[in-house]
This record gives structure tokens, C-alpha cells and sequence, in this order.
């Protein structure tokens, strides 16, 4: 707690906690072993001094069922500047769709859903397999690879580069952008990466509205969305950089830090990993106690009007950590929620959001884990972590192994 906090009178001192899953903090522990369970002793809804980036201020929810209202009541909790990313640099503009609300939020979804709907993504199978065998070839010889640096960033940022004709040959300028957004604590530095994303997003913009072509970032520049039953709109400058800033985000991180923790499982729990072996056909099964167990995303919300959450008194102002990595684990919605049950088959997860903001990309990005689970264990045979290997974990928004060395005979 900073020495300028003073804690608002609506807040019970009991209710206060220091939350120890805040951006820019890496640790060598297994937070899944140690941060979340503990966690889960605390109150159902209580005030982290530190959980917004900067280390400020926010109410933090625990439980699934909580999440859950919280996710869906938009009278109450928006989504507008949910993230710090526009803030930092001075600016209001809002990622789309992530920071909308609705009736505004609504429209753009009913544009963009078709574009990653299950059908066109079972279109990608093909690509998608291509591109995983393409990399897995590329070590699958030596006995041994980097799995986050060698297969987790660059097969799923290889597909959706190609989804937004973004150049293969800037991965690296790209990732690293990335990792400065979503890795660092230092506001600083995520501010320059922010305006950098943005100047390279400007010139694409601008590109494609003279060129366009078959990619995500020329359907929105030429689409209309339909504000009213009569009347549509072309998305403003403001947008379209929310736009291209929220798919740079979505596109160039979950999914790598997805398939970090499944394997990271993988390595360490040889009887799942014979099992999927064994049953490729259990793997799309497996896969969803994975998501479940090694939920990833922690996003926020601000109230807008005062609510009452178990019991908890939330005002308009507050800034709310609306956490899938808690929710997955909590005990009141799932038996044993720290044991890995691979054919627990867990139903009405919360991985990938709730309600209106319900991942639009989740076809894709489950498409891309069922396939690398698949084409990784067809390949690669009995794997491990390196003997003396120290696996270090980025906290915060997103709960990430920064490498995985991995061994095989």
C-alpha cells in the first residue's frame, strides 16, 4: 500500500488485502500451486490496494457465480476504460470491441461475430495444422526446445498474422511490443509500446483504405455498423485504432499463454500426458479441464453505479479485477478444483468471459491448442522439463510461463 492511499470510507479495513497476481511481478513458484488456492481463504469480494496497473486500487472477485453477475450486468459495471492502455498515453480511446458497452457493444459484435464463426474456423483447420507441423519440425530432431520461444509464440502468431496481413518478418518488433504491454509494470514502458502499436497501426490503416484486401483489418475499415433499424455508420479513426490495438493484443498473447500452461502440466504429469497418447480422440475432452484448470486472463471493469456484490458495497469510480483465473479454481463451483481431472468435462467455464463480452475469438483459439496438443504429441515423443530448469511466471493481466525448456529422448 502506497503511503498517499487512503482507503475510501466505503471499504471495510477487513475486506482489504495486498493481491500478489500484479502486472510487471515475475515469480519462480507455481501460482497455481501457492497464490490461488490461498487466495481462495480470502473474502469472496474484497479490495486489493494494488491490483490495477500502477499498483492501484481495485475490488477483486473471487467466486464463480459473482463473475458471473458481474460479467453480465452492463447497468452497473462497464467496460469503457476498462484497460490502461489509452489512459497512459493521454488518450480515450477504447478497445473494440473489449472496452465497449452497449446497445454500441451489440452492434459491433452482430459485424464482427461471422468472422470467426465455428465455420469459417473449421475453413483454418488446414492452415492451422500446416502451421504447427511447420514449426515442430523445425526442433523436433534435437531432443530439446525452448516450447514458448520454439512453438507457443510463433505458430499461433504465425496464423493470425496472416488473419490481419501483417508481415511474418516483424514477429520479433511485434512480440516484443507485445511483451512490453502485457509483461512490464513499468508505466513508462508501457505507454512507449502503446504509442508504438499505434504508429504502426495508423500507416496500416491508412494502407488499406487505399488497398484493401481479405484480412480483419480491411473488413472493419469498409464495413458499416448498424447503429439502428434504419441507419449504419463507418467506424471512426478513434475505433479503428481500438480496433487494430485490441486484435494486436488478443491475437499476439492468449493463445501462446494457453499452451505454455498445458504443457507446463503436460511435462510435469506424465500419466496425462501417456493418456493423450494413448486417446487422441479424448483430447478436444481433456482440453476443457485444461482451460478450466490453468485460466489464464484477469481483466476490469468500472462502476458506474453503486452495487452491491455479496454483500459488498461497490461506488461509481471503483475499478473492479474481474478474474477467470480465481473463478476457474474456486472451490464453491467446482470439487477439488486444484486436481486436474482431464475427463471432469466442466461445463459453463468462464476461460473465455460470460455474457456480452464472451471471447469472440475462442473457435480460433481452441482450434489452435486441440491441434498443437495433437500435432506436439504425434511428433515429439515422452517429454519433460529440463533437468534444473527454473521456470519463471509473469502475474498480472495475464498469468504466463516466460520459457519452457522441454526435453525428449
Amino acid at each position: 500500500m502506497g503511503e498517499t492511499f487512503t482507503l475510501p470510507p466505503h471499504v471495510p479495513p477487513e475486506l482489504v488485502r495486498d493481491y500478489p497476481i500484479i502486472q510487471g511481478r515475475y515469480v519462480e513458484e507455481d501460482p497455481y500451486k501457492t497464490m490461488i488456492p490461498a487466495i481462495h481463504d480470502w473474502p469472496p469480494v474484497f479490495y486489493a490496494t494494488n491490483a490495477y496497473p500502477g499498483e492501484r486500487p481495485a475490488w477483486v472477485i473471487r467466486r464463480a457465480a459473482d463473475l458471473r453477475d458481474a460479467y453480465s450486468d452492463t447497468e452497473h459495471f462497464s467496460s469503457m476504460g476498462g484497460n490502461p492502455f489509452a489512459a497512459i498515453v493521454g488518450e480515450s480511446w477504447n478497445m473494440v470491441p473489449t472496452e465497449l458497452d452497449p446497445p454500441f457493444h451489440t452492434a459491433v459484435r452482430g459485424l464482427l461475430n461471422p468472422l470467426f464463426s465455428p465455420p469459417k474456423m473449421r475453413a483454418m483447420e488446414d492452415k492451422v495444422r500446416t502451421a504447427a507441423r511447420h514449426y515442430i519440425n523445425g526442433f523436433k530432431h534435437k531432443g530439446e526446445c525452448d516450447f514458448i520461444r520454439d512453438f507457443a509464440f510463433p505458430f499461433p502468431v504465425s496464423v493470425f498474422l496472416d488473419l490481419m496481413d501483417l508481415p511474418h518478418d516483424k514477429t520479433e518488433l511485434f512480440m516484443q511490443w507485445e511483451h512490453d504491454l502485457l509483461h512490464e509494470g513499468d508505466l513508462g514502458t508501457i505507454g512507449n509500446a502503446v504509442r508504438a502499436v499505434n504508429g504502426y497501426m495508423v500507416d496500416v490503416i491508412a494502407e488499406r483504405r487505399e488497398n484493401p484486401g481479405d484480412d480483419l483489418i480491411s473488413f472493419a475499415i469498409h464495413s458499416a455498423i448498424k447503429t439502428s433499424a434504419t441507419e449504419q455508420r463507418p467506424f471512426t479513426d478513434s475505433e479503428l485504432i481500438g480496433y487494430t490495438f485490441n486484435l494486436f493484443i488478443g491475437g499476439l498473447d492468449t493463445v501462446t499463454t494457453n499452451m505454455g500452461l498445458h504443457f507446463r502440466h503436460l511435462a510435469e504429469n506424465p500419466d496425462h500426458q501417456q493418456r493423450l497418447r494413448d486417446d487422441p480422440a479424448f483430447i478436444s475432452t481433456a482440453l476443457e479441464e485444461l482451460l478450466r484448470a490453468y485460466a489464464a486472463t484477469s481483466t476490469f471493469r468500472t462502476c458506474i453505479k453503486e452495487r452491491k456484490l455479496n454483500g459488498v458495497t461497490i461506488m461509481p469510480g471503483d475499478k473492479v479485477l474481474t478474474s477467470t483465473i480465481l473463478a476457474c479454481r474456486d472451490p464453491e463451483e467446482f470439487d477439488n478444483p486444484n486436481e486436474i481431472i482431464l475427463d471432469r468435462n466442466p461445463k459453463q467455464i468462464l476461460t473465455f468471459g460470460h455474457g456480452p463480452h464472451f471471447c469472440l475469438g475462442v473457435h480460433l483459439a481452441k482450434r489452435e491448442m486441440r491441434v498443437a496438443l495433437e500435432e506436439f504429441l504425434a511428433a515429439i515423443p515422452s517429454f519433460s522439463i529440463k533437468p534444473g530448469a527454473i521456470i519463471q511466471t509473469h502475474l498480472g493481466g495475464m498469468v504466463q510461463p516466460t520459457t519452457l525448456p522441454l526435453v525428449w529422448n
